[in-house]
C-alpha cells in the first residue's frame, strides 16, 4: 500500500501537468490524514496548507457507508454545492469501482457523499477552534470556513485529490 501511495505522489503531478491548462492554478489536492493537513499543490509543491478534521474513526480506509472513516486513495473533486448544510462543499468521487465492490462483498452500501466542507451552517455558535482540533465528521474532510473559501476559489471541478493515511 505504501508503494502505491508513493507511486501516486510521483504520477499524479506528472499527469496533472500534462493534462491541465497552464492557467489552472492548482494541479491536485493532497491530504495527509495522520498530519490532519490538506495541501493545494502546484508543480509538485504545496502552495497552501490547511488544518483538517476527519471522520470519527480516522484511521484506515473507508470500507462502507456509516463506518465514520475518510477514504484513502486517488479520487477527483467532481462537483460542488454552495448551499449545503455545511459552509460550502466540494464532492470527492468516492466510491471508486473497487471501493464499491469491497462494500458490496460485505453486503453493505459504499456510501458516496464524501466532501471537503466548511463548518456546520446550523451551529454557528460552535467554537471553530474546538471543531478544528478534533475529528467529528461522518467521513468527510472538514476545514475552517476561511479555508473553504480559499479552496473553493482555487480548485476547479475535475481536480485530482490524493488522500494518504
Amino acid at each position: 500500500m505504501k508503494k502505491l501511495f508513493a507511486a501516486l505522489l510521483v504520477l499524479v503531478p506528472a499527469l496533472c501537468l500534462a493534462n491541465m491548462p497552464a492557467s489552472q492554478g492548482i494541479d491536485y489536492v493532497l491530504v495527509k490524514k495522520a498530519e490532519r493537513k490538506i495541501f493545494l499543490m502546484r508543480g509538485g509543491a504545496p502552495v497552501k496548507e490547511y488544518q483538517i478534521s476527519l471522520g470519527l474513526r480516522p484511521v484506515g480506509h473507508k470500507v462502507f457507508e456509516g463506518d465514520m472513516r475518510t477514504p484513502e486513495g486517488l479520487y477527483v473533486l467532481d462537483w460542488r454545492n454552495a448551499n449545503s448544510k455545511f459552509y460550502k462543499s466540494i464532492h470527492i468521487s468516492y466510491p471508486s469501482p473497487s471501493d464499491a465492490a469491497r462494500a458490496r462483498s460485505l453486503g453493505k452500501p459504499a456510501g458516496g457523499m464524501i466532501m471537503i466542507h466548511g463548518l456546520p451552517n446550523k451551529k454557528k455558535d460552535l467554537d471553530e477552534q474546538l471543531l478544528m482540533s478534533s475529528d467529528w465528521t461522518e467521513g468527510c474532510i472538514a476545514v475552517s470556513n476561511q479555508a473553504m473559501d480559499e479552496i473553493w476559489e482555487s480548485v476547479a471541478d475535475g481536480t485530482p485529490i490524493v488522500i494518504l493515511p
